[in-house]
């Protein structure tokens, strides 16, 4: 029997035989690679990961106990040696978990116990001798340079064994790259594989299907028109030769396969629609989270304000009746109470920008400015600085976010200042489209170009907070702001000393050039007020 003799179902079957064949070669193959594949992330996830925290914390359970052991060494009092207690119990246990980890890495499991062999030594070597001498004087004796040599040659044992398990974690990193890159690729194969098979379906379609039956529509039509006595003949395939002796059968097929378009319409509609509502429980699920934020930012306030009344009352009832240790405890708890008051205070009013809100309005710049400054009076006045503000345009916003704004950019450009240098701050703004670009430029110690992003994120520091003081938030209320009246912000990296930040924020429509309005001279155009200058 030819190809050509073949009935259409014949000729459907071996194609999808053929198609079949090789996705099924190709789904073994796949499988057999993702099982490779789940192996190296097991080993990445349950194996690398414990084995890697483990071995830092095994590094500190044994520099533990040999602060312990120093410290008891120096003061004689038992109570210094509760670090080298805990380190040793910590060190058993961490031992005892990495045990069955490294059932299948032999030379992992070696340096381990080279590592456990040297902690012993100098323990049994060292410790023991501090821990059992008669008094700190003779205990001081064994803690000699060899035995912090052998200490740093177990802690250099230790640096290996990391090493090793990072060596380990990155083999099983690769190596799950490269099987699911492999994945890909197999599914790159299969996705060719289909796309051939259905132009291959569609070729074999258009010859032994549409043409054979556009012939036989012909036919039929030429039937229909009065030819009674023309006969049809069925061409192509078995099937469609049968076809032409029952019109109906071609009824109900196209009937059927109206259905089937129908149910792969209402399957797409039905994907369409629950796309839709996860893009709704997203949108969802943020205005959760910042609720959540606001929420908890809130409800800290209260049990906090009890803890710094509580600490400041201590400090003043008690400062200076107990010994000079407890007085700085008792500092550090009211410093850290207020911190952190002042973390919450900051953390809520970012989760309420956007949130609660009065409305836009027409917001002038200018007089924002005076307030900025009368905000800022104290801290200028210290640093012996100087305000300076131009040509500030009216926008649309809320002038409570916008006065927040620029107090935040004004103080932190006073708070960074040069040592030595009194800090010159001064605020413009110009036109940019339909935009204004207001810019923020001070002769502060500046912003290397490698962070000028990261100081808009929040708690983002790029000093210590012994250094400059803040929460870290400042910036990132100001971008929020900024980005909520519908413009950005970013540091201008090309100036040549000190720090320019500039945001964008939308030209009001009254601000339109081709308007009557904005033809007229700005009031403030009279030369001897163009500029305003604060000075401390």
């Amino acid at each position: 029997m030819t190809a050509r003799s073949w009935t259409l179902r014949q000729r459907m079957v071996a194609l999808i035989v053929a198609v079949a064949g090789v996705l099924v070669l190709l789904a073994v193959v796949a499988a057999a690679v993702a099982a490779q594949n789940r192996n190296h992330l097991d080993t990445l996830l349950n194996k690398t990961g414990p084995l890697r925290t483990n071995t830092a914390a095994l590094e500190t359970a044994l520099v533990n106990q040999e602060t312990g052991i120093r410290g008891y060494a120096v003061t004689g009092d038992r109570d210094d040696l509760a670090p080298y207690t805990e380190g040793l119990a910590a060190q058993r246990e961490l031992v005892a978990a990495m045990r069955p980890l490294l059932a299948d890495e032999p030379e992992i499991a070696r340096q381990l116990d080279r590592v456990e062999e040297q902690a012993t030594a100098w323990r049994l070597e060292v410790a023991e001798r501090v821990v059992t001498a008669p008094d700190a004087a003779t205990a001081r004796t064994y803690i000699t340079n060899e035995a912090r040599v052998r200490f740093d040659e177990m802690r250099a044992s230790l640096d290996e064994l990391e090493r090793m398990v990072s060596e380990l974690r990155d083999q099983a990193a690769e190596n799950a790259r490269s099987t699911g890159n492999t994945l890909v690729f197999l599914l790159v194969v299969a996705a060719a594989v289909i796309i051939l098979a259905g132009v291959a379906l569609l070729a074999s379609l258009n010859r032994a299907v549409i043409n054979p039956v556009t012939d036989l529509a012909d036919q039929v039509r030429k039937v229909a028109k009065g030819d009674y006595d023309r006969e049809i003949r069925g061409i192509g395939p078995p099937e469609l030769s049968r076809l032409a002796d029952d019109v109906n059968t071609m009824r109900k097929q196209i009937a059927a396969d109206l259905a089937e378009v129908g149910a792969v319409r209402q399957r797409v509609e039905w994907v369409n629609d629950q796309l839709q509502r996860q893009a709704d429980e997203l949108m969802r699920s943020n205005r959760d989270l910042e609720q959540f934020a606001y929420v908890a930012s809130h409800d800290l306030q209260e049990p906090l304000r009890k803890v710094a009344s509580f600490t400041q009352l201590l400090q003043r009832r008690y400062a200076g009746q107990l010994d000079e240790r407890a007085d700085q405890y008792i500092a550090f708890a009211v410093d850290g109470a207020q911190r952190m008051q002042r973390l919450i205070n900051d953390l809520l009013a970012f989760s309420r920008i956007g949130r609660i809100t009065t409305g836009f309005t027409a917001v002038d710049l200018d007089r924002v400015m005076g307030e900025v400054a009368t905000a800022t009076d104290s801290a200028r006045e210290y640093a012996g600085g100087e305000l300076v503000w131009r040509d500030l345009p009216t926008v649309l916003g809320e002038e409570a976010l916008l006065t927040t704004l620029l107090t935040n950019l004004v103080s932190n450009s006073l708070k960074f200042r040069r040592p030595g240098v009194p800090p010159r701050v001064e605020v413009s703004a110009r036109r940019v489209g339909d935009e204004w670009e207001i810019s923020c430029a001070d002769n502060g110690i500046g912003i290397e170009p490698e962070f000028a992003d990261k100081i808009f994120v929040i708690f983002q520091r790029l000093h210590s907070k012994d250094a400059y003081p803040g929460t870290g938030i400042g910036l990132a209320i100001a971008k929020k702001i900024v980005e909520y009246h519908g413009g950005r912000v970013w540091v201008d990296t090309d100036v040549a000393e000190g720090t320019v930040i500039r945001f964008s924020l939308p030209v009001m429509s009254d601000d339109d050039p081709d308007s009557p309005e904005a033809a007229q001279p700005p009031a403030q155009a009279d030369p001897t007020h163009d500029t305003k200058e604060v000075v401390a």
